[in-house]
């Protein structure tokens, strides 16, 4: 689990940069490229389809080997320092370093993006930037949270047996009857679904995700379940590409608006499959292929916290500037990839890793190579 949550993350950082290149966030995102393509609509927002989801997934499933260890108390007092503190210490920051970039991009980019002349031309007339009260990326934290206060309220009100029971049903059914609950939260918002990042929690998230975090946790206290959805792994990877497909071509990629609620029902009803179907392929594939330690994978998922937190900030910083640099989109992608990392990867190691914010993020160093199988109760 550790070793799928260091490769999710990973995936996060590929679509974060890809959103420069992205024709259907050209429009609105500060740093959107003149340079782009339809494929990188394709790929990024098939990821986007299932890394959040997956991430919630996974943090259920720790939420209860941390309560199975340590009790309620120890749940919440992990989530306290794990979650709730290092949103406090670093939304600041994450905020105010992406608005003075953003800034100063609008002021000096000579080709700006259309969000970004938008802003200049908004500074020009009110002397300041506008008004964007939100958690960013870091509203992944916030649900996280959330979600912990809900753990006790479901253990308080005995709502494991729903769960039971539900993971009890046959994996045809469980396959089946998971989209049709997470549909109509999908189908409150846009397709693809937005990032909840206001500061107020909205329903639709709540609802969405929070089925993706009660499924990992019941996962966890029902593993045979991965055992008896094994055999469908080959049909849940065809049946997320082509629910994903088809969804894709339907909407010409994402551009075209739900002609009735019918339709928009439908649309919800093929990202939810997507999205599932592909989360509980990463769970399976995980299982037959990250299984064995790894000192790369170990630090990875050691430094997949930091390199989540900063690397957004150090991607805008690089793609501002190669905005006005005649370079074909895909070197620019590849480029603001590979910095960015870099980046985030070196700081994590030499300003981080052995310091008070590395304990903070991740508990005590553990050792390349771990002691027990199951590792990760400190992390997300």
């Amino acid at each position: 689990m550790d070793n799928l949550r260091a490769l999710a993350m990973l995936a996060g950082v590929v679509f974060h940069a890809a959103l420069a290149y992205s024709p259907l966030m050209h429009p609105v995102w500060p740093a959107a490229d003149a340079g782009g393509s339809r494929t990188v609509d394709a790929v990024a927002w098939f990821m986007h389809m299932f890394r959040m989801p997956l991430f919630f997934a996974l943090a259920g499933y720790f939420a209860a080997l941390l309560v199975a260890r340590r009790g309620m108390a120890g749940l919440f007092r992990n989530r306290c320092a794990r979650v709730l503190l290092p949103l406090a210490l670093f939304t600041p920051p994450v905020l105010a370093s992406m608005a003075w970039l953003t800034e100063h991009a609008a002021d000096t980019v000579m080709r700006p993006s259309p969000a970004l002349a938008w802003i200049r031309t908004y500074v020009d007339q009110h002397g300041a930037m506008p008004s964007m009260p939100g958690w960013a990326h870091l509203w992944f934290l916030f649900y996280l949270a959330l979600f912990t206060l809900m753990v006790w309220v479901a253990s308080t009100l005995e709502l494991g047996r729903i769960g039971n029971r539900i993971a009890a049903m046959p994996a045809t059914m469980l396959v089946v009857l998971f989209p049709f609950l997470t549909a109509p939260a999908l189908a409150l918002v846009g397709t693809p679904w937005p990032a909840p990042e206001f500061f107020i929690p909205a329903l639709w998230a709540l609802a969405f995700f929070g089925l993706y975090f009660a499924f990992g946790y019941q996962l966890f206290h029902h593993g045979a379940l991965l055992d008896r959805l094994r055999s469908l792994s080959p049909f849940l990877l065809a049946g997320a590409v082509i629910s994903y497909g088809v969804l894709f071509r339907w909407t010409d990629g994402f551009m075209d608006a739900p002609p009735s609620a019918v339709a928009r029902g439908v649309r919800a009803l093929l990202e939810a499959c997507a999205g599932f179907w592909m989360t509980l392929w990463c769970l399976l594939a995980a299982r037959r292929w990250l299984r064995s330690r790894s000192a790369t994978m170990r630090w990875l998922a050691d430094s997949a916290y930091w390199v989540y937190i900063v690397h957004l900030p150090v991607l805008l910083a690089v793609q501002y500037r190669l905005l006005d640099m005649p370079l074909h989109w895909i070197v620019k992608f590849v480029s603001s990839l590979i910095v960015t990392l870099l980046v985030s990867f070196a700081s994590y190691q030499w300003l981080v890793r052995r310091t008070v914010i590395g304990r903070l993020l991740n508990g005590t160093v553990r050792p390349s190579t771990p002691p027990v199988a199951m590792v990760g109760t400190d992390t997300l």
